[in-house]
């Protein structure tokens, strides 16, 4: 009697471990962070080498962004002078992102949480947002943009936009670039662009 109990238990629990595996099958979780990545290649001469990556929501308010070149941010001591923004001194440094994301509102240590030296060699830059805004706290479900800001020489400025769901599965996101100048010398500073939600 006792045995047989048993077995019904056993056999009873398989059944539910089966239906419930069958049940999830083919079921694939939400992603829960964004990687860019990017080919860099660095440019000779001024007005160049400078870039952002930033996210927005589906209204285009800043959210976040993940980095930003320092001599923009941060400018370069001359003379012994107090170093002035680079985005001041050059307007034309990633202008979209200057704009977006208030900088001119950012303290000097909100803005060197997100700031790294421009790679003095080139190689595959990559970025991780983890759906956090800039106090580290959780967004709200819904639709995002990512996009990477680089200013090529001056005035020749790429952007590439891309749209997502923080409900969305794993995955490439699609992205669309547009440039304010062509400039054949330069263009070559960022390519192979990629979004991917992990």
């Amino acid at each position: 009697m006792r045995q047989t109990k048993l077995i019904t238990m056993i056999l009873t629990a398989m059944l539910v471990s089966t239906a419930a595996m069958a049940q999830n099958k083919g079921k694939v979780s939400k992603a829960s962070s964004l990687e860019v990545t990017f080919n860099y290649q660095k440019q000779s001469g001024p007005g160049s080498n400078q870039y952002a990556v930033w996210i927005e929501d589906e209204k285009g308010e800043f959210v976040k962004t993940l980095f930003v070149t320092a001599y923009t941010s941060k400018g370069r001591a001359r003379g012994g002078e107090q170093p002035k923004r680079g985005y001041i001194v050059r307007p034309t440094c990633v202008p979209t992102w200057v704009k977006t994301s208030k900088a001119e509102a950012h303290t000097d240590q909100q803005l060197d949480a997100v700031t790294g030296a421009t790679p003095q060699n080139s190689g595959v830059q990559t970025f991780t947002w983890d759906f956090t805004d800039e106090q580290g706290k959780a967004v709200k479900q819904g639709l995002y943009k990512v996009k990477v800001e680089a200013t090529l020489y001056f005035d020749s400025d790429l952007i590439y936009t891309g749209s997502f769901s923080t409900k969305d599965k794993p995955g490439p996101i699609n992205l669309t670039s547009e440039l304010t100048k062509p400039d054949e010398q330069h263009k070559d500073m960022v390519t192979d662009v990629k979004a991917i939600l992990k």
